[in-house]
């Protein structure tokens, strides 16, 4: 694979504001994960510069008993438009962060007053070899960043949307 990022982009019928402040919050990122395994924030403080890290609690099947903590680092933060975090971990438990070389953007451009498009992005390509080696990249399927997406979409729609849907 020549490309080392994916990405995905909705249009909702929410202004920039109130999405970037569902994105701030880590309380609602577990509502957003399209894999489920993100379960549930060990740090719930808004999002609100550069640097900041928050902790999530985790659940794969393939990690050591299922459950573990990543440790994000707030790297991108520009209200209303953009916000983004790269993950880590603290493989001593003794505050010591290390990152994998993957992150998470979300990239909010108004298309008026009340519509927002929101590109979902997740880009690996910091990643080393000797990481790369038992982690295949991206670790998800293709339907994961619309899914995000459209949870996220969820979140923030109206009240009189949040039932509507197609099929």
């Amino acid at each position: 694979m020549d490309e080392e990022n994916v990405s995905a982009t909705l249009a909702v019928a929410v202004p920039a504001e109130k999405v970037f402040a569902v994105l701030a919050d880590p309380a609602t990122h577990p509502a957003i994960d399209g894999t489920g395994w993100v379960r549930e924030p060990a740090d719930r403080a808004a999002l609100t510069e550069v640097g900041q890290i928050f902790r999530m609690d985790m659940y794969h099947p393939n990690a050591q008993d299922g459950d573990y903590q990543v440790a994000n680092q707030v790297h991108v933060l520009d209200a209303p438009r953009a916000i983004g975090w790269r993950t880590g971990h603290d493989p001593k438990g003794d505050g010591h962060l290390e990152f994998g070389g993957w992150f998470w953007r979300y990239d909010l451009v108004p298309l008026g007053p009340s519509d927002t498009e929101v590109t979902l992005t997740y880009d690996w390509s910091a990643v080393p070899q000797s990481v790369r080696e038992y982690i295949q990249f991206p670790p998800f399927g293709p339907e994961h960043l619309p899914n995000s997406l459209q949870h996220l979409a969820e979140l923030v729609a109206p009240t009189s949307r949040a039932g509507a849907s197609g099929g």
